[in-house]
């Protein structure tokens, strides 16, 4: 089974990242749905987002967690029945969990695109990169930003915070893979430890 990478951010939180390579029957065994979860696996459309559906299934393994312990709040955020954290992120051929005994935690994996150029206006304050000439490091950077946004509004769990004028992300520099980011919400300000990492083209964030 291709678990791609483990990594032990501290001795109660670890991150697993799965690469899609086999068969839905190859996923499909040794692996235990309860019966919604079956009717939701059966609804997609997608092979592989039913294939990152039951990849996730077999991280959850790694923590000596099944599909019954996962559940989903109203705002769609995962819980675990057993009081730990957990957070879920799937982009092509890669899925990944942050899992933790002790906070909540977030994790976001991005796939490194020129898409990301086009849209950047829309959740950070682009003119604070104008300059990075080199656009493949620019994309990169960009791609940083949204996975620790991403990953700060999972940890929140609830609608209405919005990237560009509730959650900050610390500058840094790309070969540190470490920043901070900050949520300003409803007069409450919060601020976490984010990590990065990058492999095959795409962007692992996770923040705690």
């Amino acid at each position: 089974m291709p678990l791609y990478k483990t990594i032990t951010v501290s001795k109660n939180t670890k991150v697993f990242i799965w690469k899609i390579e086999e068969s839905i029957e190859t996923l499909k065994s040794n692996i235990l749905l309860t019966s919604k979860n079956e009717a939701r696996l059966n609804s997609m459309k997608s092979e592989l987002h039913q294939k990152g559906f039951l990849s996730i299934r077999h991280l959850l393994k790694e923590v000596k967690l099944t599909d019954s312990d996962l559940i989903y709040d109203e705002y769609g955020k995962p819980h675990l029945t057993k009081g730990q954290f957990i957070s879920i992120t799937h982009s092509f051929h890669f899925t990944a969990i942050i899992y933790s005994t002790e906070k909540a935690v977030g994790i976001d994996i991005e796939k490194q695109r020129d898409k990301i150029l086009k849209i950047a206006h829309k959740f950070t304050p682009i003119e604070e990169y104008k300059t990075i000439a080199n656009q493949d490091a620019l994309i990169r950077k960009l791609t940083v930003v949204w996975g620790a946004k991403e990953s700060l509004y999972k940890i929140y769990g609830k609608k209405k915070l919005l990237f560009l004028n509730h959650i900050f992300v610390t500058d840094f520099f790309l070969e540190n893979e470490t920043t901070s980011a900050e949520i300003n919400y409803d007069a409450k300000s919060s601020t976490y430890k984010v990590s990065f990492l990058e492999f095959e083209g795409f962007t692992c964030v996770f923040a705690l």
